[in-house]
């Protein structure tokens, strides 16, 4: 079993920058892929970004390179996900999901997610 908590979401102006936190227990932490996704009601959720279970191997949706930055701490069981130059279409739900695999990305276990907005 694996428990998520994400934080660090809120209310910021186009262009800012914010950065989640998924903060994990729970299943050895080192063990497992992490992935971020967002979702916007009335949509399907969407893969954002992934990391690798040591952290040496990122992943980033077309949408948010450049922009977005995956990292890990394992010695804090913590993912993070900072976030840049952010328009008004990167507001939604995001969430982080653990113990992932596959292509499209498919996580077994899933964080309460925060609301991220951005305004215009």
């Amino acid at each position: 079993q694996v428990q998520l908590v994400e934080s660090g979401g809120g209310l910021v102006q186009a262009g800012g920058s914010l950065r989640l936190s998924c903060a994990a227990s729970g299943r050895t932490f080192i063990s497992y892929k992490v992935g971020w996704f967002r979702q916007v009601p009335g949509k399907e959720r969407e893969f954002v970004a992934a990391i690798s279970s040591s952290g040496s191997t990122t992943s980033y949706a077309d949408s948010v390179k450049g922009r977005f930055t995956i990292s890990r701490d394992n010695a804090k069981n913590t993912v993070y996900l900072q976030m840049n130059s952010l328009k008004p279409e990167d507001t939604a739900v995001y969430s982080c999901g653990a113990v992932c695999y596959g292509i499209p990305l498919v996580c077994n276990y899933w964080g309460q997610g925060t609301q991220v907005t951005v305004s215009s």
